[in-house]
C-alpha cells in the first residue's frame, strides 16, 4: 500500500510538471548551452534596468552586489528579488531531476514487485511488458484529444514507416529489460544495463561507420571489468537475467542510431512538432510490434493472466503504475536533458543509476554484498568516464558515438 500510494503521488507530480512545463519542441540550441559561448552575457546587461533600483544605491565590484547607505531597503528588496529569479529557475530544473530520479525509481520498485506477483520469469513478463506500453499509448492518445494538452502530429505514410525500426528496436529493448527484471534482482539489471555504452560503441563501429575515440574505448575495460565483478559476486546469478540484459543493451544501441537517423529525415520533425510527439508516436508503434510477439510467448496463457490481475491488485496496481512511471520518466529525462549539457546529463544519469541501485535493493531487501558494490562502483565510474572521455581528453578524440 505505500509504494501504491507514493507510486500515484509520484504519477500526478509528474503529469502536473509535464503540463505545467514548455512543449518539448525541437530547438537547434538552448540559452544554457549557448552560456559557455560568450552569448549569455547579454543577459546580464540588463539587470540593472530591470530592478526598482538607481545607480548610487547599488555598487558593483568583481561581481559582489553591496548594499550602500542610501536607498538601503530598496537595493535589499532588489536582490531578494534576483535571489527569488533564480530560486525559480534552480527550482524548475530540480524538479525535472526529481521526478526523473523518483520515476525511475518508482518504476523499477513496482515493476519488479508486479512481475515477482506475476510469478517473475515464469509468470509473464511478455505481457506485462506490453501492457505497460499500451499504458504509455493511453496517455499519449489523452494528450492529443485533452484540449490545448499536445498537438497531433501530422506524419505521412512514409514517415511511420521510417519510424518503425525505431520502434521495433524499442519494443525489445523495453521486453528484455522487463524479462531481466523478472529473472534477476532490480540491482544486478542496472549493473548489466550500465554496461550499454560498450554496446553502442561496438554496434556503432561495425554497423553505422562511426568511430569512437581511443579514450572511450580505454574508458570501457573498468565498465566490462565491474560487470564482471558484479556478475560473479551476484548470489541470486541468472543467466537469464544476464543475457536478457545484454539484449536490452543491443537493442538500445540500435534505438540510439536509429533513432539519429530518423532524425536526419528531410522535413519529419516539422511533421511531428515536438521531442514528445516522436516518443509517443514511437511508444504507439512499439506496443503494436510487441502484442504479437507477447501473444505468441504467452497468449495460450492469457485467460491466467487475466483473471490473476483482476483477483489480485498487487499485479495491476503496480503494471499500471510502472507503465504510467516508464512513459513519464523518458519524457521528464528529455526535459531534463534539453535544459542542460551533455556533461551534466551523463553525471545525472551515473547517479539516478547508483541511486536505482541502492534504493530498490533496500525497499526490496535485496542482497547487497561488498563485492557487488564494488563491481557496481567500477561499472559506474568507468560509464562515467566513457561519457566524458572526449572532454577530459580532447587531444584524442574522434567523431564518437
Amino acid at each position: 500500500m505505500f509504494v501504491g500510494r507514493c507510486s500515484v503521488i509520484v504519477i500526478v507530480a509528474a503529469v502536473a510538471a509535464l503540463q505545467c512545463s514548455p512543449t518539448l519542441a525541437f530547438s537547434p540550441e538552448l540559452p544554457t548551452q549557448r552560456a559557455n559561448n560568450g552569448v549569455h552575457r547579454q543577459r546580464l546587461q540588463p539587470l540593472r534596468s530591470e530592478l526598482p533600483i538607481s545607480n548610487d544605491e547599488l555598487a558593483v565590484n568583481g561581481g559582489t552586489m553591496a548594499k550602500v547607505a542610501n536607498g538601503g531597503a530598496t537595493a535589499e528588496g532588489g536582490i531578494k528579488g534576483i535571489m527569488k529569479k533564480f530560486m525559480r529557475a534552480d527550482f524548475l530544473l530540480l524538479s525535472y531531476f526529481a521526478f526523473w530520479y523518483l520515476g525511475n525509481y518508482y518504476y523499477n520498485l513496482t515493476n519488479k514487485i508486479a512481475l515477482k506477483a506475476a510469478g517473475g520469469a515464469a509468470g509473464f513478463p511478455a505481457l506485462i511488458s506490453t501492457a505497460q506500453l499500451g499504458v504509455g499509448v493511453l496517455y499519449s492518445a489523452f494528450l492529443w484529444l485533452a484540449p490545448d494538452a499536445r498537438k497531433v502530429p501530422r506524419l505521412k505514410l512514409s514517415d511511420i514507416v521510417s519510424m518503425l525500426p525505431v520502434g521495433f528496436c524499442m519494443a525489445f529493448a523495453h521486453g528484455a529489460s522487463v524479462l531481466a527484471l523478472s529473472a534477476g534482482t532490480v540491482s544486478f539489471g542496472q549493473i548489466v544495463k550500465a554496461c550499454e555504452p560498450a554496446f553502442a560503441a561496438v554496434i556503432g563501429v561495425s554497423l553505422y561507420s562511426k568511430t569512437v575515440s581511443t579514450a572511450r574505448w580505454v574508458a570501457l575495460i573498468p565498465v566490462i571489468l565491474g560487470v564482471v565483478i558484479a556478475s560473479v559476486s551476484e548470489l541470486s546469478f541468472s543467466w537469464v537475467a544476464l543475457i536478457s540484459a545484454c539484449t536490452a543493451n543491443t537493442f538500445a544501441a540500435f534505438k540510439a542510431n536509429e533513432n539519429k537517423r530518423l532524425m536526419d529525415t528531410e522535413g519529419i520533425r516539422d511533421r511531428l512538432g515536438s521531442v514528445g510527439n516522436q516518443f509517443a508516436v514511437t511508444t504507439l508503434l512499439s506496443f503494436l510490434i510487441s502484442v504479437p510477439f507477447a501473444l505468441a510467448k504467452e497468449g495460450g496463457r492469457i485467460g491466467e493472466f487475466i483473471e490473476l490481475a483482476k483477483t489480485n491488485p498487487v499485479i495491476m496496481n503496480n503494471m499500471l503504475s510502472s507503465g504510467l512511471l516508464f512513459y513519464l520518466y523518458n519524457e521528464m529525462a528529455t526535459l531534463t536533458i534539453k535544459k542542460t549539457g551533455a556533461v551534466t546529463a551523463s553525471v545525472a544519469n551515473t547517479a539516478k543509476r547508483v541511486i536505482v541501485i541502492i534504493g530498490v535493493a533496500i525497499a526490496l531487501n535485496e542482497p547487497l554484498s561488498t563485492p557487488k558494490l564494488v563491481g557496481s562502483a567500477i561499472c559506474i565510474a568507468g560509464v562515467l568516464l566513457y561519457s566524458n572521455a572526449d572532454t577530459l581528453f580532447p587531444g584524442k578524440k574522434a567523431k564518437a558515438t
